[in-house]
């Protein structure tokens, strides 16, 4: 979100004197009436990247989305066209049968990714059996030929986490901080232009803008933000999660932020 304009205060994007002389790259650049995706962040971001790296510096990625990431390091596989007929299709058998009778079907075409879905997970079993429909290829298959900069570079991955408790009451402390900011007045300006679909995701956007319509009180808004942030954070720390020791944690609340850089600058 924050590689979009006029989003600053919604995104919490680093802008002037927050970068603190350091550059950033795909911040505040593009217009909300503009779609956004993964396949355009990991194209751009790649470029970018390269650049830096021949400049002789080290590039430091920073964000909290857990695809973007992962498509980053670890690349994207091809992906065809959504086959919605077959995807009816599935559905229907799936409703009929069950999804672990569809599920013994994957199991048959692709061992590896049944494995690693749940039988009653009717919507990941379906689209795995429609990427063997659509290309010939298993998904297991699919991710063995795609290539990301984890095959080219050497990467360090490091995350912030701490207590739940404490997390929590920095979100709320953040939202607090996001709406003194002018955070109202940031999506009223946001309400008066065709936003893309991407952007009116936002976190904040469609939590003020209900305000704004008077559909409900500011508080309602705040609790409502808040609630939506802890959720986010939690589908996060998920994703991060599931990378295992590939991440070097560290907790804010426990540790300096100076020593963390430092401990970072030592490995690094």
């Amino acid at each position: 979100m924050q590689v979009y304009k006029g989003m600053n205060i919604t995104s919490q994007a680093a802008t002037g004197r927050k970068q603190l002389g350091v550059r950033h790259h795909l911040v505040a650049e593009l217009d909300p009436s503009k779609e956004y995706n993964v396949n355009i962040f990991k194209e751009r971001a790649e470029e970018i990247i390269v650049s830096i790296l021949k400049r002789g510096k080290v590039p430091i990625i920073v964000g909290g989305s857990g695809l973007y990431v992962k498509a980053l390091i670890d690349g994207l596989f091809p992906s065809p066209e959504a086959d919605m007929a077959f995807r009816l299709r599935m559905a229907k058998y799936a409703k009929k049968y069950g999804s672990p009778k569809l599920h013994k079907k994957l199991a048959k075409i692709d061992p590896d990714s049944a494995g690693n879905i749940h039988p009653n997970d009717a919507r990941r079993i379906i689209r795995a059996l429609e990427l063997y429909e659509s290309t010939g290829n298993t998904m297991t298959e699919l991710k063995l030929q795609t290539k990301g900069l984890g095959d080219r570079f050497r990467i360090k991955m490091f995350g912030l986490n701490m207590p739940r408790e404490k997390l929590y009451e920095a979100i709320n402390q953040r939202t607090e901080e996001m709406f003194k900011e002018g955070l109202i007045g940031e999506v009223k300006k946001l309400s008066g232009k065709k936003l893309s679909k991407t952007a009116r995701m936002a976190l904040g956007y469609k939590e003020v803008l209900g305000f704004i319509k008077n559909e409900y009180g500011l508080d309602e808004a705040k609790e409502s933000l808040k609630m939506n942030t802890r959720r986010f954070a939690k589908r996060q720390l998920a994703w991060f999660r599931a990378w295992g020791k590939r991440v070097t944690w560290f907790d804010p609340g426990e540790t300096s932020n100076e020593r963390i850089v430092k401990e970072i600058k030592d490995v690094l």
